[in-house]
């Protein structure tokens, strides 16, 4: 249920956004979302086509991409891939680890249309 308050950020970001740049559409956003990130694509588009109905984003195309978990091993340095849910370093199954990458949550891009565009 977290994806709606996730929705509701979204929409605010995109519309100052759009409104600055005198858009008269958003077309499409690009969202980047690391694996390890509870959120649920889906779920923020149920939401989304809610929240944006009857506003300039209504119909906009959402685009998530999906980063990849990479995981560094404390103990012996060792920059990994975590397999199968597996945390602990394939090389010395250390446990001491450090996330690197997969828990990204953010709006990578804007699409707009403007008067000049219709």
């Amino acid at each position: 249920m977290h994806e709606l308050p996730v929705a509701e950020s979204i929409l605010s970001i995109v519309l100052k956004h759009a409104e600055e740049a005198q858009a008269t559409q958003i077309t499409d956003l690009n969202i980047v979302i690391g694996q390890l990130a509870s959120v649920i694509d889906d779920s923020v588009q149920f939401y989304w086509d809610i929240l944006s109905k009857d506003t300039i984003a209504e119909g906009a195309q959402l685009h998530f991409q999906r980063v990849p978990t990479q995981m560094l091993c404390l103990d012996c340095n060792h920059a990994y891939k975590p397999a199968d849910g597996e945390m602990a370093c394939p090389l010395c199954d250390g446990v001491l680890i450090k996330i690197l990458k997969g828990e990204e949550f953010y709006l990578d891009s804007i699409e707009i249309k403007t008067e000049d565009e219709e």
